[in-house]
């Protein structure tokens, strides 16, 4: 089959989905195994019609367990290697992603959250959280998470996606959402092969008289051996913490209170930004871009002057539990949440901001 020559850099109008899986081709993947979930199946779609056509290996594989596997042994292999799914997809691959963990191996999983718990329904939600900040397989690990809120931010955390999971060896999960993965914008793709790529010297690339096999395993009988794994993992997750923190403030110079979001209801919160001061509430936003590593620094400063926090998600309250740790007491954290896929709207959020903005000054007087 004749290749199509490599992508320039180039503009286009592409769905969320679709848009992270031309990210990943142009970032060099060697190999994606995944399974169809709604509202995900996109992914899998759009790489099984345009790897063929370009260069690397696509694979319905017959589960998520068995994806996630594969994505190990591949990776092993010194691969760049990515999988998609949705909430309870990604459900079913934490084991194979402790294995990984441990294994000390770099991947790209995408999870666009949907609702539940549950099979749940296909609308967009943020009810993964807890899952993919805390580890939601066993034992002591860490993911780094990049939560995107735009189209172009699902194509570009691709990109960072890999190169973090490569500079740590380890996973790095993008947690987007429903709504990210079907709706359509503007996204500025990068050049096709931008992104170097070698075979790290650690894979296992069989016997050569110049060296003995590599073997990659998760398997630590002794516990003192386990133990020192463990603890050679918590200190890259530390340095993790102190160097890869990301986020975007949206007027928080001067803002009374400060409003939390990640992801679309980010996008949301922003509006309500804007609502607000339009009333004369000093309103700002902080967005996470990492959700592990947390902003928490950053949170903590702005608690020192601010009146309130207003944390919305579209969950029950998850990443709330992160912030009130940030803050520390330093003042009142407040939360707005839905949940199932309904998604607030801007005057929703703004009608909460201004019922605790009226208890602040009543307060106060």
């Amino acid at each position: 089959m004749t290749k199509e020559p490599l992508k320039p850099r180039e503009v286009k109008l592409m769905k969320g989905n679709e848009a992270l899986a031309e990210a990943a081709i142009r970032a060099g993947m060697d190999a994606y195994f995944g399974y169809p979930i709604t509202p995900q199946s996109e992914v899998l779609e759009y790489l099984t019609i345009e790897v063929p056509k370009r260069s690397g290996l696509v694979l319905q594989a017959e589960s998520e367990v068995a994806a996630i596997n594969m994505i190990y042994g591949a990776s092993g292999a010194g691969g760049r290697v990515m999988t998609s799914s949705s909430s309870p997809g990604i459900s079913l691959m934490q084991e194979g992603l402790s294995y990984i963990a441990s294994a000390e191996l770099p991947c790209l999983v995408v999870n666009v959250n949907r609702g539940g718990p549950g099979l749940g329904t296909i609308q967009p939600s943020q009810g993964d959280y807890f899952q993919s900040t805390k580890g939601g397989g066993h034992g002591d690990y860490r993911l780094i998470v990049l939560a995107p809120a735009s189209v172009q931010e699902m194509a570009d955390f691709v990109f960072d996606g890999f190169v973090l999971a490569e500079k740590y060896r380890g996973p790095v999960l993008i947690l987007a959402d429903g709504a990210l993965g079907q709706m359509m914008e503007k996204v500025d793709l990068k050049a096709e092969g931008s992104l170097p790529k070698t075979v790290p010297s650690w894979a296992t690339r069989g016997r050569s008289k110049d060296r003995d096999p590599n073997i990659i395993t998760s398997l630590f009988i002794q516990p003192e051996k386990m133990e020192q794994i463990n603890m050679r993992l918590q200190a890259k997750y530390k340095i993790i913490a102190e160097k890869e923190v990301r986020y975007e403030e949206y007027h928080t110079d001067d803002a009374d209170y400060i409003l939390v979001a990640y992801g679309l209801s980010a996008r949301i919160v922003r509006k309500t930004v804007d609502l607000a001061r339009e009333k004369g509430i000093k309103a700002g936003l902080l967005r996470p871009q990492t959700l592990f590593p947390f902003p928490s620094v950053r949170i903590a400063e702005l608690a020192k002057h601010a009146k309130a926090f207003l944390d919305v998600e579209m969950n029950a309250g998850q990443m709330v539990e992160d912030v009130r740790l940030a803050v520390n007491g330093k003042t009142e954290v407040f939360f707005k949440g839905r949940m199932g896929g309904i998604i607030p709207s801007p005057e929703e959020i703004l009608e909460e901001l201004e019922r605790i903005d009226e208890k602040i000054v009543a307060y106060q007087e």
